[in-house]
């Protein structure tokens, strides 16, 4: 348990369900903000301070830890949050599948330090955790296949190990992966990758990737857009064996 987070709310007289009365969450969420290495989204997480009548820093000093862009972190909050996870990439393997080698080949060639890059995997393979957690998130990846043939820098090994890493990835309990052939042709998803994000108490969330910044939406409209994009790329994915078979074969053609 987060000692801090249960002596503060006792000394309040405050319970799960006080909380999420006056932060408007669901109090099983409010419940988890007791436990070790759950901290609130950035917006609730003041306002329990100040109710609790301690420092954010006092309840969740991981706070100070975190290495993630402070413009990710709002998303890397909603994500550990989430039930449910629907993504899909149309370039790259999802940060929550990426192996420590294929997350630093990504940031190859930024305007980055050595310690900024060691800061930004390491945040990256950290936010991975939720996967293996007593109760995970449902995560649903769809990937266009281009992402396991394209090969990263012209080293094969790293590629070999991604596309096994995927393999056994989505043989975890809680996810699943599909892929899009490229036999498909023009498809939905060419227009971009995005992440649907469900949250305890059916709050809805999306991430819109960019080339500078992710765009983070609750606009129920926009939401619902992407809720039809997503059909319709589901639609042209493989089953799910079959995905499989394909990562296997992949991961083979790089050796």
């Amino acid at each position: 348990m987060n000692h801090a987070v249960v002596e503060a709310m006792t000394q309040c007289g405050e319970t799960a369900d006080s909380l999420a009365a006056q932060t408007g969450v669901d109090p099983k969420t409010a419940a988890r903000w007791a436990n070790p290495g759950r901290i609130p989204q950035t917006r609730h997480r003041a306002q329990v301070a100040a109710i609790l009548g301690r420092e954010v820093t006092e309840l969740w000093p991981d706070v100070l830890k975190r290495r993630e862009p402070a413009w990710f972190r709002p998303w890397a909050d909603i994500e550990r949050e989430a039930v449910a996870l629907r993504w899909y990439e149309l370039a790259w393997v999802p940060g929550l599948l990426q192996t420590e080698a294929y997350a630093r080949a990504t940031l190859a060639g930024e305007s980055l330090s050595n310690e900024d890059v060691d800061h930004l995997v390491q945040a990256r393979l950290g936010r991975q955790g939720i996967l293996h957690r007593d109760r995970p998130p449902l995560l649903i990846a769809v990937l266009d296949e281009a992402i396991v043939r394209r090969s990263a820098y012209g080293d094969r090994d790293l590629m070999r190990d991604q596309c096994e890493h995927l393999v056994a990835c989505a043989q975890l309990p809680s996810v699943q992966v599909y892929v899009v052939p490229t036999v498909v042709g023009m498809y939905p998803g060419l227009g971009g990758p995005f992440i649907l994000a469900e949250l305890e108490g059916g709050g809805r969330v999306a991430h819109i990737d960019g080339q500078a910044q992710a765009q983070i939406s609750e606009q129920q409209a926009e939401i619902a857009t992407l809720d039809r994009r997503w059909e319709r790329i589901r639609g042209e994915a493989l089953s799910r064996g079959q995905s499989l078979d394909l990562l296997r074969e992949a991961a083979s053609s790089w050796t």
